[in-house]
């Protein structure tokens, strides 16, 4: 079983379609999501442009929104493994993407938890 990869914003990319696809090699999957993607952003997408091995990942496929995403850079930057390890959260920047009470926002709350256990 793989482990679960948590991007810096809180997505969990190991249950992200887009990650899942990729790693299955899944075209039809990949050529759908591009699709919705499409329509649903109004950006053309295709199936290559949906190919992702996550977002932690240093080398390798990534969606093309990741090389502008501030929330990453910023992540990258600090050296963080995900922003619940930043001595910053919660920051603007995040509380614009995962707002207190969304899915993600919960991952990242979680983790937070697990690392500032009262003594």
């Amino acid at each position: 079983m793989e482990e679960r990869m948590v991007a810096y914003c809180g997505i969990v990319c190991t249950e992200c379609d887009a990650f899942i696809a990729t790693q299955a090699g899944d075209r039809d999957a990949l050529e759908q999501m591009a699709k919705r993607a499409s329509q649903e952003f109004g950006v053309p997408m295709t199936a290559d442009d949906s190919m992702c091995d996550g977002c932690l990942a240093s080398t390798g496929r990534q969606i093309g929104y990741c090389s502008q995403c501030a929330i990453r850079a910023c992540g990258v930057e600090n050296l963080v493994e995900n922003c619940a390890h930043c001595e910053d959260f919660p920051c603007p920047r995040i509380e614009v993407f995962a707002k207190p009470g969304s899915k993600h926002r919960a991952t990242l709350d979680g983790i937070r938890q697990t690392l500032h256990k009262p003594e």
